[in-house]
């Protein structure tokens, strides 16, 4: 017990005031804290340990036998336990070297968790690329448009086929706005129509010093909108990514000269029942039960049937 008991004085002297760990704390440190004024948790999961310990600055320490000096101790402004619904929650807030947070999700069964998580994970992840490729960009179909129109412009100036080609380049653009408006439920005619005319005249109006076009697909009122000011963003990184690997892709198929088309495999049973007499034309499996019938019933006729056998059955029968 007194080595147990200077396990709890080591603690209580280092100047702590809540404890964590990732074993479990018996009744007997759990009553000595709590005497002496100190909160403890037990079973704390490694990853969120490790958490709280970035987040205030303390160092996680594997043995009380040496003592706790100060600067491995951490700090926060406020510490308390919060109950949300059914679950009760440990909270530090004001932690000086935060660089993490907690979002608590809920919700009414576990399919809505599960797609509320899934939706939480997207945002943060396209705000991780943002933040890593310091380039943003307008959404809803803004940039396909703009970059439509610049092609279509650059096609009227070119001769021969090169002319279709950049107009078909440019019409399978369109195509992002146009899926945005199909899943929204708007009419994707009229709004592509609209963009084209504001892209259109932006192109033809434009000078050194006009901003760029940013009109795109406003999913919220069902209309157009600047994309851009509406802060409706995408990070530059996607866009590029997702032209190239669609032109990667047509450059690919485009370089195929011929294919060839394997023939389906057969049954392998096929080729035996399919066997054909090569006199009547008949199935030889139906030429032998038609044999076997016959002597069947010539042999009971005459009762001269082969020793040990006392009736011959085809597989016809």
């Amino acid at each position: 017990w007194q080595v147990i008991f200077d396990k709890l004085d080591a603690c209580v002297e280092s100047g702590a005031n809540i404890v964590l760990s990732k074993l479990p704390i018996g009744d007997l440190a759990t009553q000595y804290f709590a005497d002496r004024g100190l909160f403890c948790a037990g079973r704390v999961h490694d990853q969120d340990l490790k958490r709280v310990a970035k987040a205030t600055g303390a160092t996680v320490q594997t043995s009380t036998s040496q003592g706790f000096p100060e600067t491995f101790l951490g700090t926060c402004g406020l510490f308390e336990e919060r109950q949300v619904g059914d679950e009760r929650f440990n909270v530090f807030t004001d932690c000086p070297a935060r660089l993490t947070s907690t979002m608590i999700l809920r919700g009414g069964t576990e399919q809505f968790i599960a797609e509320s998580e899934r939706s939480v994970h997207d945002a943060l992840m396209v705000v991780k690329r943002c933040l890593q490729s310091q380039a943003v960009v307008a959404g809803g179909g803004a940039v396909e448009m703009q970059l439509a129109q610049a092609l279509l412009g650059k096609a009227l100036t070119m001769p021969g086929k090169g002319q279709v080609v950049l107009e078909a380049f440019a019409r399978a653009l369109e195509v992002v706005p146009r899926q945005l408006c199909d899943n929204a439920g708007f009419d994707s005619t009229d709004i592509l129509a609209a963009l084209r005319k504001q892209h259109t005249a932006a192109e033809r109006e434009k000078t050194d010093d006009s901003k760029t076009c940013w009109y795109g697909v406003d999913l919220i009122e069902g209309g157009i909108c600047d994309t851009y000011e509406a802060g409706i963003w995408e990070p530059a990184d996607n866009k590029r990514h997702a032209i190239t690997a669609a032109v990667e892709a047509a450059l690919v198929i485009l370089s195929i000269d011929e294919t060839v088309v394997a023939p389906p495999s057969q049954d392998p049973g096929a080729h035996q029942s399919g066997m054909m007499d090569s006199m009547s034309g008949k199935p030889m499996s139906n030429l032998m039960n038609n044999a076997m019938d016959q002597a069947n019933q010539g042999g009971a006729r005459s009762g001269n049937l082969a020793p040990g056998v006392s009736y011959m059955k085809g597989r016809g029968g």
